[in-house]
């Protein structure tokens, strides 16, 4: 029972912070302070600037050994796969809104990874799982952002070929995308930027998440919650319980255990990312759903997490 709710109180103590800056943006949009127009320009701060910063500060100051990670990299883009291929085939069966399928298959695939999810490993293996940690970010971000800007393109008018090619150029000029390549083109030629500019970098990836989760809170729709069939509240199901349910399976076909596990596990049972709200008001997508998958999922992680570390550590796997 004390490890129970040690591990409960370990989550709360991730998650809770994210939680207050959720409610803070609810209280300034209820103070008039957080309009649409300061959403919606504070958005496109994140997704152009703030969270392209994180994920290069982040791989560029991290001890990088791909080799070693191998399986565990392979394992995650797998089950990234397969929750977008679950999200796709519900959201074509049972969404009928354009604007909502995309966002629906983002809330199940698409965690939080870069703030939320190397807080849960740090907490749970310090340093050295924050190497591994970093290494995992990177790579499924960029597979994150790729699947995301696919989702999200249905939308678009014309024919098939022209819809691939408008997809294929938002993947090449999706801000969170180049941030990745950038760091990883720097890394391979051994270029390190003075260490006045990593400062400068770090100032504007450190206000990307918060940023952003104040947008997401003065989103928040609290409709949603009275709607237990909501299409928000069916994507946070995904998120919470399906995606860690499915990772852990294919973690455990590709032989993981221990550490390897462990943050495949905690990577994914996190709440929606931070960068999905931004990218789905900057590509026109569903925002208000969004916003509550965000607002849901951020609220729930703590417990389906701690929940997840209990029946993991009880079995030895992790």
């Amino acid at each position: 029972m004390a490890d129970f709710l040690h591990t409960v109180w370990f989550a709360l103590n991730v998650t809770l912070p994210s939680v207050l800056l959720l409610g803070m943006g609810i209280l300034l949009r209820r103070l008039g302070m957080a309009d649409t127009n300061f959403i919606a320009q504070a958005s496109k701060i994140v997704f152009y600037f703030g969270i392209p910063c994180l994920l290069y500060s982040n791989l560029m100051q991290s001890d990088i050994h791909v080799g070693e990670q191998a399986d565990m990299l392979l394992a995650g883009a797998v089950s990234v796969l397969l929750c977008y291929a679950l999200g796709e085939v519900y959201a074509w069966k049972f969404v009928p809104d354009i604007r909502d399928k995309g966002v629906f298959v983002q809330g199940v695939f698409r965690g939080n990874l870069g703030s939320m999810g190397l807080a849960y490993v740090l907490n749970a293996y310090g340093q050295q799982g924050i190497a591994a940690g970093a290494v995992y970010t990177g790579a499924i971000t960029l597979l994150f952002n790729i699947l995301g800007v696919v989702s999200l393109s249905r939308g678009q008018e014309g024919s098939l070929w022209d819809k691939l090619r408008g997809t294929l150029k938002k993947i090449m000029v999706n801000p969170l995308i180049l941030g990745i390549l950038a760091a990883l083109v720097c890394r391979l030629v051994g270029f390190m930027p003075p260490q006045s500019v990593m400062k400068g970098v770090d100032y504007v990836a450190d206000l990307s998440v918060p940023l952003a989760l104040i947008c997401a809170g003065a989103a928040f729709d609290f409709k949603v919650l009275s709607k237990l069939g909501d299409l928000s509240m069916l994507a946070s199901i995904g998120r919470l319980i399906v995606a860690p349910v499915l990772t852990v399976l294919v973690g455990l076909a590709f032989g993981l255990q221990g550490m390897a596990l462990g943050i495949l596990f905690l990577m994914t049972a996190t709440p929606l990312a931070a960068a999905a709200y931004p990218m789905v008001k900057a590509m026109g997508g569903n925002d208000v759903m969004a916003a509550n998958v965000a607002g849901i999922t951020t609220i729930g992680s703590g417990l389906s997490a701690a929940v997840g570390i209990v029946i993991l550590r009880s079995l030895g796997l992790m």
